[in-house]
């Protein structure tokens, strides 16, 4: 776990808390480590909804199938960031949702019941964890209304644009790279991705858009009067 520790100490969930307090913590948090092969399950829907995860090395995904096999994207995970504290928190039996590992992954598991729980010896951080833990949850509340929000609109081009013109905002540039290839981000707007290529066709052709891969670069294309 030491060579774990500079990526804990930029978790969200562990701000605020110093690297040899995080080492000191793990145990009384019933934590354990999972290492998990590309195109592996880290969680699958129907398993116990118990753990907290946190993503060491790799990339992950959450995905949700519905009854056809459809895959929707609900986020992208990469090293540092949390996934299942939201359903283990919330009392379920079981995960509505799977993750699964786009390339090799390391995990990091720690029991839900004792991070919400302060142990008996009192750690002084756990007030903090607890803390970071909902205001994590609440920024992913925020992240699911973005989702909602593109995929609201009623066509593949509004959908697109919503999603690009948002991410440019984020990142303070026109020019940008996303976290999705194209089948990512079809998944996560819950479009066809032959309609969405063709969509980002139409829309480099007409001048709007230049993109190669997960780089694009919006087109200004207003004109003084």
């Amino acid at each position: 776990m030491e060579d774990f520790l500079s990526v804990l100490s930029r978790c969200a969930l562990f701000q605020g808390v110093a690297p040899e307090e995080i080492h000191t913590i793990l145990p009384c948090l019933g934590s354990k480590t999972r290492s998990i092969s590309k195109g592996g399950p880290v969680f699958l829907e129907g398993e116990p909804a118990r753990w907290v995860g946190v993503l060491l090395t790799g990339t992950a995904q959450v995905v949700h199938d519905d009854y056809y096999g459809n895959r929707s994207v609900l986020s992208i995970l990469q090293p540092g960031d949390t996934f299942g504290e939201a359903f283990s928190c919330a009392g379920i039996s079981t995960m509505p949702v799977s993750v699964m590992a786009l390339t090799d992954c390391e995990i990091l598991l720690l029991d839900c019941s004792r991070v919400m729980t302060t142990c008996s010896h009192s750690c002084h951080f756990h007030t903090q964890l607890i803390q970071n833990l909902l205001k994590g949850m609440a920024l992913k509340n925020l992240a699911f209304t973005e989702k909602i929000r593109h995929m609201s609109k009623k066509t593949t081009r509004e959908k697109l644009l919503s999603y690009l013109l948002q991410q440019a905002k984020k990142q303070g540039s026109a020019s940008f790279t996303i976290p999705y290839d194209r089948q990512g981000l079809a998944d996560y707007l819950g479009v066809e991705r032959s309609a969405m290529s063709a969509e980002l066709g139409k829309l480099k052709k007409a001048g709007l858009l230049d993109t190669k891969g997960s780089w694009f670069c919006l087109k200004d294309t207003r004109r003084d009067d």
